[in-house]
C-alpha cells in the first residue's frame, strides 16, 4: 500500500476532532519540557506544503509563492482550505487545524511554509494535536503572527521551528540565501550577516537605523518573534520562559507608546530580565516624528531596554521587511551587540 494511501486512512481516522495539548508536570510549578527535535534537512526536489493558519491569502499572491518555490527547486502542495475566506481568516479554526494536521501527517510533505501571517494562530494553539506534530517532525517556517505557532509547537513538542520568510515574501534573494543556509545546508556554525542597505528608502528611514543599546557579548537559546505575539502568549500555557534565552523581537505598525507598553509588560514579568541578550530586528512603521508630546521608537527602546543591562542592539535583518534571515527557535546562538553580529552555534536540522 502506498504512503499516500496509508496517510489518507490515518487522516480519515483523525476526523475533525480537536485535541487539547498535554503538558507533563515535574512538580507543582515546573513543567517537564520535551526533548529537542530537529527536523530533517530540506533538499532540492522536496515537497513544501503551504498553509494559511491566520489571515486569508489572495490567489495571485499564493501563485507567486508557488512559482518562487518551484524556481528554488522545490515541489509544492496545498489543499483547497488555503484559499477559503471566513471573515478575516483563511478558514474556520477547525479547517485551519485540519490543514496543519494534514501537512504534518502526510509523509509526502517534507517541510511546511506559511503562505502569509495575519491574526489567527493563537486561536488554534489549544486545538492542535501535538502528538501528530511530535511524531512527524518537519520544518515549519514563517513570521509575524506565525510566532504563536512557532513558540507553541516548540514548547509543546521540542520541535525546532523557524522564524523566516513566508510565501508572500520569499521572492527575495537575501531571504532565500539564509533559507538555504539554515534549512538546507545546516552547518554546525553559521554566521548571519545583515543585509547591506543601499537604497535611500532604507538609509533615510530611522526604523532601519542600526545601533547598539547595551554593548557586550552573550550566548543563549533563541526565542521570540513578533513582539505583539510574544505579549499575546503571556498568561497562556505557551508563554515564553526567557531565562537564559537570546531573545529576538520585531513588530509592525505599532506606535512607540504601544511598543513601550508591550516591553514594559515583558520587563515586569518574572523572566525577561533573566535573558542572556536582546536582539531587535526592524520595527517597520513603528517610529513617529519627534514632538514635544511624544517619544521616538529609538527613545522608547533605549529607555526600556538599556536599564536591564543585557547585551542588546537594534536593526538586525529580520521583521516585516523585504530581507529576512531565518532564525531557528530553540537553537543556541552567540550575539555580539557591539559589532551587531550573530552566529548559530549548532545545526537546526538533522
Amino acid at each position: 500500500m502506498s504512503k499516500r494511501r496509508n496517510f489518507l486512512k490515518s487522516a480519515s481516522a483523525m476526523g475533525a476532532t480537536l485535541l487539547l495539548p498535554k503538558i507533563g508536570m515535574g512538580n507543582e510549578n515546573q513543567p517537564i519540557l520535551p526533548s529537542k527535535i530537529k527536523p530533517k534537512k530540506l533538499r532540492k526536489g522536496d515537497t513544501i506544503g503551504l498553509v494559511a493558519p491566520g489571515y486569508a491569502i489572495k490567489p495571485e499572491v499564493l501563485q507567486r509563492a508557488l512559482d518562487t518555490l518551484q524556481e528554488m527547486g522545490f515541489k509544492t502542495y496545498h489543499t483547497t482550505r488555503i484559499l477559503g475566506n471566513y471573515g478575516y481568516f483563511s478558514n474556520t479554526d477547525e479547517e485551519r487545524v485540519k490543514d496543519l494536521h494534514e501537512m504534518f501527517a502526510n509523509p509526502e510533505i517534507d517541510g511546511i511554509l506559511c503562505a502569509r501571517g495575519g491574526y489567527g494562530c493563537t486561536r488554534i494553539l489549544n486545538h492542535l494535536d501535538y502528538d501528530i506534530i511530535r511524531n512527524n517532525p518537519k520544518a515549519l517556517i514563517g513570521f509575524s503572527d506565525i510566532t504563536a505557532l512557532i513558540q507553541g509547537i516548540y514548547k509543546e513538542t521540542g520541535l525546532i521551528c523557524f522564524h523566516g520568510p513566508v510565501g508572500s515574501t520569499i521572492d527575495d534573494s537575501y531571504s532565500q540565501k539564509y533559507f538555504r543556509k539554515v534549512l538546507m545546508k545546516g552547518k554546525d556554525s553559521q554566521v548571519i550577516e545583515n543585509v547591506k542597505l543601499k537604497d535611500s528608502e532604507f538609509l533615510d528611514n530611522s526604523e532601519y537605523e542600526r545601533y547598539t543599546i547595551t554593548p557586550g557579548t552573550c550566548q543563549g537559546e533563541l526565542a521570540g518573534g513578533s513582539l505583539t505575539l510574544v505579549n499575546a502568549l503571556v498568561g497562556t500555557p505557551h508563554e515564553i520562559d526567557f531565562t537564559d534565552k537570546l531573545v529576538f523581537l520585531e513588530d509592525v505598525e505599532e506606535a512607540p507608546y504601544r511598543i513601550d507598553r508591550m516591553l514594559t509588560q515583558l520587563i515586569e514579568g518574572p523572566t525577561f530580565s533573566k535573558a542572556k541578550g536582546i536582539v531587535f530586528g526592524v520595527c517597520k512603521g513603528c517610529d513617529r516624528e519627534k514632538k514635544t508630546d511624544n517619544f521616538t521608537l529609538k527613545e522608547v527602546i533605549m529607555d526600556r531596554i538599556a536599564p536591564i543591562g543585557l547585551p542588546a542592539a537594534y536593526g538586525m535583518s529580520f521583521g516585516h521587511v523585504p530581507n529576512n534571515f531565518t532564525v531557528p527557535v530553540g537553537i543556541q546562538a552567540a550575539f555580539n551587540a557591539t559589532e551587531m553580529t550573530m552566529e548559530l552555534l549548532e545545526s537546526a536540522v538533522s
